[in-house]
């Protein structure tokens, strides 16, 4: 008798629909939900305006869902006198949202990268940070989609980014680990492929040089 064959079938991908955003009015009400859920009493003196605060600080904390972060950087210049060296701004502060338990994690991002035929203007690497910052994130790629977007923009002969951040999903709850500190980096062209430029960096930023990814 010949072995049974099966077919392997491959699931067609469909498209997430797009979302409807609930109104104002839908989303304080989930709040309200949420409170009471806690075991707390969402019509007392002190909680009566506490939804309609909380959806007011959402749309700060996740502003950048309504920002290009392309756009940001569409402003460049030119005329740099044959300035071709290494860029860095360090020591951006940060604060981003967890989207696993929409909890804060806040740190600071280093930016280096080398001009290929123009430079952008300093504000505008901390304007970046602030709109990939501000959703619901994870660090991995919040790392990945600023060394990306710069290297896609600028076409630059290199980029570095490093971020380092406090995670309050693991220091305030889970394991409650205070005190520990997670370190991502994402290095294109030269910052890759040359130990030198690398090391150069780091060195600038006082980040472990061992770490090449």
């Amino acid at each position: 008798m010949k072995p049974k064959t099966t077919k392997k079938t491959t699931a067609k991908k469909t498209a997430a629909p797009a979302l409807k955003k609930p109104t104002r009015e839908q989303a304080e009400a989930a709040v309200r939900t949420l409170i009471s859920w806690a075991g707390d009493n969402p019509d007392r003196e002190g909680m009566v305006n506490t939804p309609r605060r909380v959806v007011k600080s959402y749309e700060e904390f996740f502003s950048g869902y309504t920002k290009d972060p392309k756009n940001i950087l569409s402003t460049t210049f030119t005329d740099v006198g044959g300035y071709d060296e290494m860029i860095v701004l360090r020591d951006i502060a940060f604060s981003s949202y967890c989207e696993h338990h929409m909890v804060p994690f806040t740190g600071r991002v280093h930016i280096a990268y080398l001009p290929n035929d123009r430079v952008v203007g300093l504000s505008k690497l901390a304007r970046l940070v602030d709109v990939f910052a501000k959703r619901l994130q994870i660090q991995e790629k919040l790392t990945a989609e600023i060394a990306n977007t710069l290297s896609d923009v600028l076409n630059p002969k290199g980029v570095a980014v490093v971020v380092e951040a406090t995670h309050m999903c693991m220091t305030t709850r889970g394991v409650n680990k205070t005190g520990t500190v997670m370190q991502t980096s994402k290095l294109l062209g030269r910052f890759r492929s040359d130990p030198r430029t690398r090391q150069e960096f780091y060195s600038l930023i006082n980040f472990p040089p061992h770490h090449t990814r």
